[in-house]
Formats: C-alpha cells, sequence, structure tokens
C-alpha cells in the first residue's frame, strides 16, 4: 500500500484544466500541460489498505491499481509503467477517456471522494514516455502463424499487439486512411491528441505489427478470400451502425450523424482540410444525445465557432450524488456529468424528445420542434402543451449505435451469425460460427466503453493463440459473457 495515512492527510485533487477563453481557440488537450506531478504522488498516497480492492471489479483489465498507486507514491515511474502494462497495452487511451468505473468502484468512496485513479494512471504512463520506458516487445521466434485483424480500434489494435509479441504474424485492415478506429476519428484533439495514437503505432510497429490502411473487408477485399489468406482472422470492426431519429424533417440538410461531423473537424487537424465540410462556425446548433459523444459534438462546435449549441437528452437529469439504493457502491453509477465540453457553454436541456423538423424554402434545417416527456407507467410520454421550438442550423444525432456495419458484406461473406442483440456471436473463447474467425470489442459486445474494449482485445487473443497453436500463456482478463457492475 502507499501511505498509511495518505486519505487521511490529503483530499482529492484532479488535473488542472486551462481557462475556458483559452482552449476553446484551440484544439490542444484541455489540461495544463505537466499540472499533475506536483500533486500525484499524494494523490496515488490516497489509496489506502483497503484488503479487498474492488477497483479491480470495477476496472474489467484488472489493473493493478493499489501497486501502481503504491509505486507512484513513492515515485519509483518505471516499475509503476511495469504495473500498469502488465494488464493495459494502452494507458495513455484509458487515462485519458477511459470515465472509471474504477473509481465508482474504490473503497475509499464509500464515504470519501474516491482515488484519482484516472489522473495517476496518466501520470505514470506519460512519465514512461518520457523517460524511454515504453520500448517494442518483440517476439523471440516466429510461430509461422499468421492472423488478419478487422479494424483498428482499441480491441483490435489489443487483439494485435498481444498476438504479434506471442509470435504470429499479423496484419491490421482498417477501411479509413489512418489506423485508430473511433480513436483517430471519433474522439476529438482536445480530449487526446493524435500523438499518443502515433506512438504507439510506431511501436507496434518496431514489433512486426503490419497496417493495411484504406481497405474495408467486405467491399475492397472479399471476406472470403481473407480468411484463405490467413490462418485466424479477429474481427474488431465495431459498433458503427448508428440509431437514427425517424421524425418528419429529418431529410432536410444540415442534419448530421455525430461520426458524420466529428471525423471530419479531425481531419482538418490531421491537415486534410483547412475548415471542415461541414462546420458550426455561425449557427445554432442542437446536438440530440446526452453521451460522451454528445458531449463531443458539443466541444467542437464551440471550437467551430457556433453561435449557440444546445444539447438534448430524452431522460431526465441524473442526480447530483449516487443514489444508495438504486445504484450502491461498487456500481458504476450514472450521475449529473459536467465535461470539459460543458464548461465552456452551451445550453443542456434533458426530458426533451425531438417531434420534427422545420426547413427553410432551400431545404436546409432552421428549427428544431420539441416536447416535454415523463414517465407514464414505465414509458416515456409526451406531456400536453410542452411543445416548443428552437433555432438548429446544424443538427448532430449522438444517439448511440446499434450494432457492427451490415452494409459492406463482411457478416454475410463470412457467413457468421448474430446474437438477438444485432451482434456477432461467439463462443466462450471469442470465436464466432465460422472455425478460425473470432470477435472482439464493440461487434460482438455492443456499444461499450474504451477499458472493455481493451479487455476484449486481449482476452480475444488468448482465444486466437489457443487456436492456432493447442495452448495458450496470454491472459485473458474477461468472458466474453462479463458485463460491468451496474
Amino acid at each position: 500500500m502507499a501511505d498509511p495515512k495518505g486519505f487521511l492527510n490529503h483530499g482529492r485533487q484532479i488535473a488542472e484544466t486551462r481557462p475556458v477563453s483559452e482552449r476553446v481557440k484551440d484544439w490542444n488537450e484541455v489540461y495544463v500541460p505537466g499540472s499533475l506531478l506536483p500533486i500525484i504522488s499524494k494523490q496515488a498516497s490516497r489509496c489506502m489498505d483497503c484488503g479487498i480492492p474492488f477497483c479491480h471489479n470495477g476496472c474489467p483489465l484488472g489493473n493493478l491499481i493499489p501497486e501502481w498507486n503504491d509505486y507512484a507514491y513513492r515515485e519509483d515511474w518505471s516499475a509503476a509503467s511495469e504495473r500498469l502494462h502488465a494488464t493495459n497495452n494502452f494507458p495513455e487511451f484509458t487515462g485519458r477517456l477511459c470515465p472509471a468505473p474504477c473509481e465508482s468502484a474504490c473503497v475509499l468512496g464509500i464515504n470519501q471522494p474516491p482515488v484519482t485513479i484516472k489522473n495517476v494512471e496518466v501520470s505514470i504512463i506519460d512519465k514512461a514516455w518520457d523517460a524511454g520506458d515504453v520500448r517494442p516487445q518483440a517476439p523471440e521466434r516466429l510461430s509461422g502463424k499468421t492472423v488478419a485483424v478487422i479494424g483498428s480500434g482499441p480491441a483490435g489494435l489489443a487483439a494485435a499487439q498481444q498476438l504479434t509479441r506471442a509470435g504470429h504474424t499479423v496484419a491490421v485492415y482498417e477501411r479509413a486512411d489512418r489506423i485508430g478506429g473511433l480513436l483517430r476519428y471519433g474522439i476529438p484533439e482536445f480530449k487526446m491528441e493524435k500523438r499518443h495514437i502515433n506512438r504507439r503505432i510506431e511501436q507496434m510497429r518496431a514489433e512486426g505489427t503490419r497496417f493495411r490502411t484504406g481497405i474495408e473487408i467486405g467491399r475492397d477485399l472479399k471476406a472470403t478470400d481473407l480468411r484463405k489468406r490467413y490462418d485466424a482472422v479477429v474481427i474488431a470492426a465495431g459498433s458503427t451502425t448508428a440509431r437514427d431519429l425517424p421524425v418528419p424533417g429529418r431529410e432536410l440538410k444540415g442534419i448530421h450523424q455525430a461520426m458524420e461531423y466529428l471525423p471530419l473537424a479531425n481531419k482538418v487537424q490531421e491537415g486534410d482540410y483547412v475548415t471542415a465540410p461541414i462546420s458550426a462556425k455561425g449557427k445554432h446548433v442542437v446536438v440530440i444525445g446526452g453521451g460522451d459523444t454528445g458531449a463531443d459534438c458539443v466541444g467542437t462546435a464551440h471550437r467551430q465557432g457556433a453561435a449557440s449549441v444546445t444539447q438534448l437528452e430524452i431522460m431526465p437529469r441524473p442526480n447530483d450524488e449516487r443514489d444508495k439504493v438504486s445504484q450502491p457502491w461498487p456500481t458504476f453509477p450514472i450521475l449529473y456529468k459536467v465535461t470539459s465540453a460543458h464548461e465552456e457553454g452551451g445550453e443542456r436541456i434533458y426530458a426533451a424528445s425531438t417531434t420534427h423538423f422545420e426547413g427553410d424554402e432551400d431545404g436546409q434545417v432552421q428549427w428544431l420542434h420539441l416536447a416535454e416527456v415523463e414517465f407514464v407507467e414505465g414509458r416515456l410520454t409526451q406531456k400536453p402543451g410542452t411543445e416548443r421550438r428552437i433555432p438548429a442550423q446544424l443538427v448532430t444525432l449522438a444517439m448511440g449505435f446499434t450494432g457492427t456495419d451490415r452494409d459492406n458484406g463482411l457478416v454475410e461473406q463470412f457467413g457468421l451469425e448474430l446474437d438477438e442483440r444485432g451482434n456477432i456471436a461467439r463462443d466462450a473463447e471469442f470465436q464466432t460460427n465460422v472455425p478460425g474467425v473470432f470477435v472482439a470489442g464493440d461487434a460482438g459486445r455492443g456499444q461499450s466503453l474504451i477499458v472493455w474494449a481493451i479487455a476484449e482485445g486481449r482476452s480475444a487473443a488468448k482465444g486466437v493463440d489457443r487456436f492456432l497453436t493447442g495452448a495458450s500463456d496470454l491472459p485473458a482478463p474477461i468472458r466474453p459473457t462479463d458485463r460491468a457492475l451496474v
């Protein structure tokens, strides 16, 4: 453990963010560079001798949190990095993007603010990169077996790295022009600068992983042909079929899915465009959906110079604090959350449902009509007399995803079976109904968190390794049927 009195002597401190007036003028990460290092050892010392570390249960990766907290407290950064990488391939991703279910399960959080696990994690990995402690881990010998990984999001990258290090020859296929999946084009630069992805890709290349961009399996290359080329295939294509909003006026110009809008802003940062083809500049923006993707749209609209930003959520406003009856510790509670994007301005409207859109004579959306909703006998019902309209010249739909892409032919060409939720079905080894074809991440689990995606990639890699060699020493932190503590 760290300091036995750490949690008694020190309160919770989190990373300092740059002033709103400064950060909305650029696309850099919102945090003050270097602000964590002066406080992080004291924060790590708050990790108490809890006996049973429930943070392990909150984290699907099984991160050894008390151990690397102790090393961070003692400022043994090299040992902390080793413990961190023992369970997590990409802690710089989770340390920036994960909603930290580990903190919700922290024992200290029963009656005090929990340990800043996420901030300690990102401090350790950033320090490790600066110190040169993150090096390629090439295999000592090759197995002679080949694996294709479809998709380069966190699940695909984790599976590829594990299998490469096990000695297999791995090629990652990505339909976009750059590696990273939603990490690259779904996460705005202000949440995670893409240099973090780039240096991991270089590490993986040095280890032997090969990358093929601009190739969509099912369209550019038939799935059946891919299967013939490789001894095994891992499908990590994500859950990319966006939920739509079938209301009158949906066909108007200016209404876009979030994943049509966000990637273009990221492509500006990559140098592909001077200005985004879909921009919020000078427009009244409405974001439909109250989750993280919706918040990403809000922050992006601020930086593009929107005239106003309104975010709609159909559910009621969550509580500020955990309800000990309906959401007891150590479950992951649904709470009212103010992200960095929300700090930057805009209005949030809860318990509101879009009834229809209204446009001008050119077919461009101008107004969004909404009504308040409430639960009546367990169902959301519109409240009479609450209809109104708000200005909307750009609307982004951030209402989640319903399953993996079916339009490109990948599912049909492989002959894959789907489960009752529309995800690719798999067995206890993450193998589909087609021998040698495995599935990891959101394509098999459904829309989930980055930490679950990495855990899925690591676990699927074990199944692939065992399929290819008959046995495997690779770790498998979760089973396909495991679910979050909710």
